[in-house]
């Protein structure tokens, strides 16, 4: 069992799904410690607008890992200048290798969103 002290963990993930304190999630959706943002706007990765990275950098995070779906696929980088302007890293990977860099990164305390593709 994760050890939730630390925040959100992902328990299980999927290519379609993520399960966070019991709780399957199927759409797109924001993860940080403290918070999880259900419904994210993108339904998948081609519906990737400036906006949604625009309402993450509201949230401060030092790093943002971008799950684009069950293939890694990179935004145009003008999607998240917002992010990269104000200092904030985004690694982009699938939706499972984000998951995986996702508890690592939180259980060593840093300051990290997953932002979760499944479409």
């Amino acid at each position: 069992m994760a050890d939730q002290s630390i925040g959100n963990i992902i328990q299980a993930y999927t290519d379609e799904s993520v399960m966070v304190n019991g709780v399957k999630f199927t759409r797109s959706l924001v993860i940080m410690a403290e918070q999880i943002i259900p419904d994210w706007k993108p339904e998948s990765f081609e519906g990737l607008t400036e906006a949604d990275f625009v309402s993450i950098l509201e949230m401060r995070p030092d790093l943002v890992v971008l799950g684009t779906g069950p293939k890694q696929q990179f935004p145009m980088p003008a999607l998240y200048q917002s992010l990269t302007n104000a200092g904030i890293g985004v690694e982009v990977m699938n939706t499972p290798a984000a998951c995986r860099t996702y508890n690592i990164l939180t259980s060593e305390g840093r300051k990290v969103i997953a932002a979760l593709l499944f479409g």
